[in-house]
């Protein structure tokens, strides 16, 4: 994901593309802020899984964003916002639908046995470790509670 990162970036400076370019440069400064952050606490550089966590955090703070420019009449920042989740959007593998998302969940907790509720902290678990990336884990955790009760 790094190397995509840093290719879509060459492509947005070569084609004068200023608003991508800013948002891919924000992104893999991002990426290395928690490389640092993780090597002084003696750890490796972050996941391509933890990489694909920030860019759907950024997309929901972007999302949240949007909201409040509409709510407050503010159209062009809300569109602008929109502009930055697309790229964001664009990095990631294809996100996995709703249907999709419920057969991934219903076949998580047939592998992990799942009984209950209690059971939901080892599914969200095996659904990050097989999904990276591929879906909203706020939305899936959702779904799984609802199977499991």
């Amino acid at each position: 994901m790094r190397d995509q990162i840093s290719a879509a970036l060459n492509e947005a400076v070569q084609a004068d593309n200023r608003n991508r370019a800013c948002m891919l440069r924000l992104i893999q400064t991002a990426i290395n802020d928690r490389d640092v952050a993780a090597r002084a606490d003696g750890r490796d550089p972050i996941s391509e899984a933890e990489i694909g966590t920030m860019l759907m955090k950024m997309i929901h703070q972007r999302e949240a964003s949007a909201a409040e420019y509409e709510a407050s009449g503010r159209l062009s920042e809300a569109e602008d916002e929109r502009e930055e989740i697309g790229i964001i959007q664009d990095l990631l593998p294809r996100q996995l639908d709703e249907n999709d998302t419920r057969r991934a969940c219903a076949q998580v907790i047939e592998e992990v046995d799942a009984g209950g509720l209690r059971d939901v902290g080892r599914c969200m678990n095996a659904l990050k470790q097989k999904f990276p990336g591929q879906m909203d884990f706020g939305r899936a955790s959702g779904i799984v509670k609802g199977m499991l009760r």
